[in-house]
């Protein structure tokens, strides 16, 4: 009934593309008057349309039509390409904020100029993602020629872009191409920036991401993390993966490969303890063994070598499990990379500590304004309606698709299904049709390498590491008598051209090997083919002994193929086959949304705390913000809990307040002495107001040596830097918290709702921390007058020889300096040092002494 009813009247997506179409006529008939125009004429035409949006007087849909025809007759004097009716649709839609599907070969670069020059004339900036620095370098290069006649500057952010000048200058174009990864990275730097002047990002107003699919579904999973050192042994690695070898699969723990989680049985949980000489795996003091066991026991039965990652150059190198690409610099977190470099027995790199993180998903969910473009989004348009509120638009292609896409091959045996690949590969060979062969992993890609050089068919690899190279390889793949061997997402963004000669054997012949867990990457590879109304021709080849059908949908095809009573060699082709392995490729689809989901609910409570502590960062960066007024309330808030520290409470009786406690941790805190007698016979208000009075003179004191505008930058700087540590260390707390609340599970609890319990209570921590702690650190700071530089010179000299020999005691960091002083802040000794006064004594039980600390700043 459903499908009659959209044969009437069409699917919602029809309506839509229609209701273009008429815009696209208006557009058309606006070709004729500025095609008549000279250059410097449709100069001008495009200027005056700026100039109204930037007043205001106009908005960019009122100008939409024109502006479209002025770029399209741009692109026709610069390039010899005239935007399809099309393109000029899926500009339309890309402008209004959605996904523009629109197949392979389609001209999605030359879509892309049309929203970008419209969006660009605001002056607020356009960035343009791409999926690597190759295409971002080749689409910001072919495109510059419209941008510059239209007077709009044109940046690329790449990887090797070094100084932040430089960087920042192509943030300042009106329209910066760059990779997905380079703008998230940019981002969390400029917020660990001490000067607004130094940030380069600015805008972020209107992105549209190519292969929008592959950057916010496929790469979405992996966070971006700025990560730092940790002082952790690594010892334990080591141990764990000993005792992971020694304990055996079902008997002692069981696998999910579906989730690759493991479960450690009963028995296996008092093996292991043995093993490790524990009473208790699971006590708050093992903690860390048990999850470095969990990981070493991934490591060595869920995560297969050159499938999962490879061994280069001694190191552990990540295969990116979506293009078949090595992913130099990654590495896997929460202490999986360093199980996987004991299982292999290379050297283990020391654990780091997460500085700075964010998800694909909040960092795209910034912008004012997103859209993206693609070959396949439909499989996926719940997900970006979802968690982007982005609609899937498909766009017709221009001409008819001619591509013949046969069903899948089965077969029972991985072996049979290779020699059926190489038997079709050389009949195809023999008469000069191209082949493109698609594999799911870098192993398969090796394996079908050495049977073709048996065979002695010349063919190509792509290993995938040079973009540039690839895409050249990729493009010849069209050549008469090829045979390129790739990973499944090879090339992307590439178009391979076909000349006369190929049409007519029957144009690209494109096989895979292997189904993809994902429908949206076999239908990437089949799109290679076909394009612009070309033939073409794609087939899958399958057995019940690859991954996808042996866990999730091979006993229903086995139970076909045993009876149909098929024998060794021999295939099943069936439409009913494969609806079965498409459904098999739904389920686990479904399941890496929920992964996906999941991974953002929790990264949504953290991101509610990121935006909170960047906005205060942003705050202190301005140079107009009242960072004295600051000061004095977090002042105010604590002397309310030194009051509460010393258990002086209002409404108690002022005889019995404990004034030698309270002025023992006001000592403690901030090294300033406080005569008893100033606070006899003040009642708790009276005592507050002049606590703060004391603190305050104090501080006042010490910054007179400064004029305000110094005043202002120290105590910038300070509470910067106080910020940014503690926001590390409450990172390295949220880490700990996500690794192990899972196991609240068992416990009836909804792991996300105690997530969300126990991350607030740690960020009102994280907050008191870095008021209570700014505020010490601004009384503890010693300010020096340049004359005396040679005499404090000399003093550093010899505290520095001092700390050599002893790492232990006082310290000095120097925070930013001005002309005439330059700030110290004063580390306290630890507490459990031996006390630098000489006394033998620990320093918490001599000058160290103080009262006891209750409560945190409120």
């Amino acid at each position: 009934m459903l499908g009659i009813v959209k044969k009437i009247f069409g699917t919602q997506n029809d309506r839509i593309v229609k209701k273009y179409q008429s815009r696209v006529k208006e557009i058309n008939a606006l070709e004729s008057t500025y095609e008549k125009m000279t250059d410097d004429e449709l100069k001008s035409a495009f200027k005056s349309f700026k100039e109204e949006i930037q007043k205001e007087t106009k908005t960019l849909d009122d100008i939409l039509n024109d502006v479209f025809a002025i770029i399209r007759e741009t692109s026709k004097r610069t390039t010899s390409m005239r935007h399809f009716d099309v393109q000029l649709i899926g500009g339309m839609v890309l402008h209004q904020g959605d996904i523009a599907e629109m197949k392979t070969g389609e001209g999605k670069t030359l879509v892309a100029t049309l929203p970008v020059v419209l969006n660009a004339m605001t002056g607020k900036g356009v960035h343009v993602v791409t999926v690597n620095d190759y295409l971002a370098r080749r689409d910001a290069e072919e495109m510059s020629v419209i941008y510059n006649f239209l007077e709009l500057s044109v940046g690329i952010i790449t990887a090797n872009i070094e100084g932040d000048e430089d960087r920042k200058s192509q943030y300042d174009a009106d329209i910066t191409y760059g990779t997905n990864n380079e703008f998230g990275f940019d981002y969390l730097r400029d917020n660990m920036r001490y000067s607004s002047s130094e940030k380069m990002q600015g805008n972020h107003n209107f992105v549209i991401v190519d292969e929008v699919d592959s950057i916010l579904i496929d790469e979405s999973r992996t966070p971006l993390i700025i990560s730092g050192p940790t002082d952790r042994t690594l010892e334990g690695y080591k141990i764990a993966d000993a005792v992971a070898q020694k304990l055996k699969v079902e008997e002692d723990f069981t696998l999910d490969e579906k989730n690759k989680t493991v479960s450690l049985t009963e028995a296996g949980n008092e093996n292991a303890e043995k093993l490790f000489g524990v009473d208790n795996l699971y006590s708050m003091e093992n903690a860390v063994l048990s999850h470095h066991l969990d990981q070493a026991l991934k490591a060595r039965h869920l995560f297969e070598i050159d499938v999962d990652y490879v061994v280069k150059d001694g190191e552990i190198v990540i295969v990116d499990e979506f293009t078949g690409r090595l992913s130099e610099g990654r590495r896997f977190s929460e202490g999986l990379h360093q199980a996987l470099e004991a299982k292999e027995g290379v050297e283990i790199k020391e654990e780091s500590q997460t500085l700075a993180d964010i998800t694909f998903q909040n960092y795209f969910r910034q912008y004012k304004k997103l859209a993206g473009m693609t070959g396949t989004a439909q499989t996926e348009a719940t997900e970006f309606a979802q968690i982007y509120s982005l609609d899937v638009i498909s766009i017709p292609t221009n001409l008819p698709m001619l591509r013949e896409d046969k069903n899948d091959l089965i077969y029972k045996t991985e072996q049979e299904k290779f020699e059926a690949v190489i038997k079709d590969i050389k009949l195809r060979n023999q008469k000069g049709q191209p082949v493109l062969v698609g594999t799911a992993s870098i192993e398969k890609s090796e394996l079908l390498h050495a049977l073709l050089k048996d065979a002695k068919v010349p063919h190509s690899v792509l290993n995938a590491k040079n973009h540039e190279k690839e895409a050249q390889i990729v493009k010849d793949a069209g050549m008469k008598g090829a045979v390129t061997i790739a990973t499944n997402m090879a090339g992307r963004g590439v178009d391979i051209k076909l000349s006369d000669e190929i049409k007519e054997l029957g144009g690209l012949y494109i096989i895979s090997t292997e189904r993809h867990e994902s429908r949206r990457i076999d239908n990437q590879l089949r799109g290679r083919s076909g394009r612009q109304g070309d033939p073409g021709e794609s087939r899958f080849y399958l057995s019940l002994e690859d991954n996808l059908l042996r866990i999730f949908g091979s006993d229903k095809i086995r139970s076909i193929m045993d009876r149909l009573g098929i024998e060794e060699g021999e295939h099943i082709e069936s439409k009913m086959v494969t609806r079965a392995v498409e459904n098999a490729q739904k389920k686990v689809e479904q399941m890496h949304f929920e992964s996906r989901k999941h991974l953002l609910e929790y990264d949504d409570v953290a991101n509610e705390q990121r935006k909170t502590i960047y906005n205060f960062r942003n705050n202190l960066l301005d140079a107009d913000y009242d960072i004295d007024s600051k000061i004095n309330e977090v002042r105010t808030d604590y002397v309310q809990n030194v009051l509460f520290r010393a258990e002086i409470y209002e409404g108690s009786v002022k005889e019995e307040f404990d004034l030698a406690n309270l002025i023992s941790i006001i000592k403690a805190d901030m090294q300033i002495e406080i005569d008893e007698e100033e606070l006899k016979d003040l009642d708790y208000a009276e005592l507050a107001l002049h606590v703060d009075k004391i603190i305050t003179d104090n501080y006042d004191k010490k910054m007179s040596v400064v004029d305000d505008e110094q005043r202002h930058e120290i105590g910038r700087i300070l509470y910067l830097q106080v910020l940014d540590k503690a926001w590390r260390d409450h990172l390295y707390q949220m880490d700990i918290l996500k690794t192990g609340i899972g196991l609240r599970g068992y416990n009836q609890k909804d792991p996300l709702t105690e997530y969300k319990k126990e991350s607030y209570n740690l960020f009102m921590e994280l907050v008191d921390q870095i008021k209570y702690e700014s505020i010490k650190t601004l009384h503890l700071v010693q300010l020096r007058d340049q004359k005396e530089e040679e005499e404090l010179q000399a003093m550093q000299e010899m505290m520095a020889r001092m700390e050599e020999e002893n790492s232990k005691g006082i310290k000095f960091e120097h925070a930013s300096s001005s002309d005439q002083t330059e700030p110290i802040v004063e580390k306290k000794v630890p507490r459990n040092d031996p006390c630098p006064c000489g006394s033998g004594k620990k320093y918490k039980q001599c000058c160290g002494k103080s009262g006891p600390k209750k409560g945190i700043l409120a």
